[in-house]
């Protein structure tokens, strides 16, 4: 391919709009271009690399054996009110009506659609189990669409969809997928990491996200430097700490007339920040389903995992308690709140850490005092089993729950997601099959997504530097940039260049000729800024010597070679 016969516009300047590197590259090289709030037109160069995603990815999806289809992007909202979804996706759901008045929403994800696909399609045991899947775009109306095609509300999507007979089946297709996104991102060329998460809106019973390793990573990957654990952060589990010390404090009541938080309240008192117990106050529902008041205890050098709170008995749908309702059973004002001297009952909900602290610092429920010197089973009633729980973000520094190492805590992008369904829509949807005895029964289904075009952004965040974007080999718009310097001056270099070029092109090598005539400066620029792998230099001192300049995008110099010695090189 010629780039003079190609559409191709860098940029010098930095956007001001882009935060990330990614962003920025994007648009300085010209891969995308900016229509509405999170809506991007891919130009032909990043067309080219989005397409060589999709390619890797489609390979590996029909090598694992699962069978490619289309479901509209456009869906009625009948199907999602089957699964509860129209109302419980939120305002990612971006609804529209038809001139009939018909309800209908720009497709997320398409659970209901393959379901309601699979439920007309399906009838025997004879056709499980069966992975169908599609590359197409998605929509969600993102609150705040920001840095570039990283968090865009259109975007490209792998979504596959697997039915099986029995959850055996379910998750031996499971592991087939993670294995199968292993070897998406490992031919990639990318750095990344399966972390257990939780399963959010889709459900279901098992999920691995797969991140890519960036510190511009809006997500916490955790991982234990001892062994191979590793989980979202939402879901990294903190194990219990040591036994309980003995109470060596009396109680009392700390003047604290300004200090409202725990770091304000330990540097008053001169105490390790860990001697403080944070208190968060909430509204959940009690076994017949009333408001009731939670307070929950976390250690004041930790944060409450809203996640983890979610999961517990009658706080499914909790929400935070209003300051009139904080006043009402705590007879105090936000900033000194505790668990001790409540107005009216309330449950309290202790993080494992505070369970296994004595003389601890609280609110004291009383404006401009805390209490210190507290103890579990002399001042406060002993938590029983069902409120201590494990409600609080994993620290880089803790025991990695397998017992082997400690938690370490990086950066990650998500890029791959699978789930283990199980029932949860084909029973909603009423999708049956027969299985062998004649008998009716909900087959179980997988879920498995990759984010295409999010790849693309999480691949520059790894990989570039200050001159562009370092794509790895098999993401590259091309391969190979043959640059040729003056070719109007001498034909002979013209000549030359093409025939590198179309031998290159022969022995099956991604090639691109720079035959734009620009000074080497800038063709070099524009080279690295775009991330061509490999550069060939002809020139007409080159072609005296026998020799062509040839630099990797991440050599620090370039280096002279024969024709043999350069195809060696290459590969080719």
């Amino acid at each position: 391919m010629r780039l003079s016969q190609f559409h191709l516009r860098t940029e010098k300047e930095t956007p001001a709009e882009a935060e990330l590197a990614s962003h920025k590259l994007m648009l300085r090289a010209g891969m995308i271009r900016k229509l509405a709030a999170g809506l991007y037109t891919w130009s032909p160069l990043g067309l080219r690399v989005l397409r060589k995603v999709e390619g890797i990815v489609r390979e590996e999806m029909n090598r694992a054996g699962a069978i490619e289809m289309a479901l509209p992007l456009i869906q009625p909202r009948e199907l999602w009110e089957e699964t509860g979804r129209w109302e419980k996706f939120g305002g990612q759901l971006l609804k529209i009506k038809d001139r009939k008045e018909q309800e209908y929403c720009f497709s997320p994800t398409a659970e209901e659609a393959v379901t309601e696909f699979a439920r007309n399609e399906l009838t025997s045991y004879k056709q499980l189990p069966v992975n169908l899947y599609q590359i197409s775009t998605k929509f969600r109306d993102e609150i705040r669409p920001r840095f570039g095609v990283m968090r865009a509300r259109e975007f490209l999507m792998k979504d596959a969809y697997s039915f099986h007979l029995d959850d055996e089946s379910l998750h031996a297709e499971y592991r087939n997928m993670y294995d199968t996104y292993t070897r998406i991102f490992t031919r990639l060329g990318l750095k990344f990491r399966a972390v257990a998460a939780d399963t959010g809106a889709i459900g279901g019973s098992a999920s691995h996200e797969f991140q890519v390793l960036a510190d511009s990573g809006e997500d916490a990957t955790v991982f234990s430097d001892g062994s191979d654990y590793a989980a979202n952060v939402e879901l990294a589990e903190a194990v219990s700490p040591g036994p309980r010390g003995a109470a060596t404090e009396a109680l009392r009541d700390i003047d604290t007339p300004t200090q409202k938080t725990c770091e304000d309240v330990a540097a008053l008192m001169g105490i390790p920040l860990q001697r403080t117990a944070k208190s968060v106050a909430i509204i959940g529902t009690d076994s017949d389903g009333n408001d009731q008041f939670v307070l929950a205890l976390v250690r004041g050098d930790h944060m409450i995992n809203e996640i983890k709170l979610a999961k517990l008995p009658g706080l499914g749908e909790y929400r935070l308690a209003t300051e009139a309702e904080i006043l009402d059973h705590l007879g105090s004002e936000p900033g000194f709140l505790g668990p001790l001297n409540a107005s009216r009952p309330i449950r309290v909900i202790a993080d494992r850490s505070v369970a296994a602290m004595s003389d601890f610092v609280v609110g004291a429920n009383k404006p401009g005092f805390h209490i210190a010197g507290v103890n579990w089973g002399r001042d406060l009633a002993e938590p029983d089993g069902g409120d201590v729980a494990d409600i609080r973000n994993v620290v880089a520094g803790d025991p990695s729950p397998d017992g082997k190492g400690v938690l370490q805590i990086a950066r990650g992008i998500e890029v791959g997601h699978v789930f283990a369904l199980g029932r949860k829509y084909s029973e909603a949807m009423k999708a049956t099959v027969l299985d062998a005895n004649g008998k009716t029964v909900n087959p179980a289904m997988g879920c498995y997504g990759v984010g295409v075009s999010r790849i693309v952004a999480a691949a520059i965040e790894q990989n570039h530097d200050a001159a562009g974007i370092i794509w790895p080999d098999a993401m590259a718009p091309w391969s190979v940039a043959v640059c040729v310097i003056n070719p109007k001056n001498d034909p002979a270099v013209a000549t030359a260049a093409q025939a590198l070029h179309d031998e290159l092109q022969q022995r099956g090598i991604d090639v691109v000729l720079d035959d734009r005539g620009l000074r080497p400066g800038a063709m070099f620029a524009d080279m690295e800024l775009i991330g061509i792998p490999h550069r060939v230099v002809v020139s007409e001192r080159g072609l005296a010597a026998g020799q062509f300049e040839y630099r990797h995008r991440r050599a620090a110099e370039a280096e002279s070679l024969d024709r043999d010695a350069l195809l060696a090189r290459l590969g080719a």
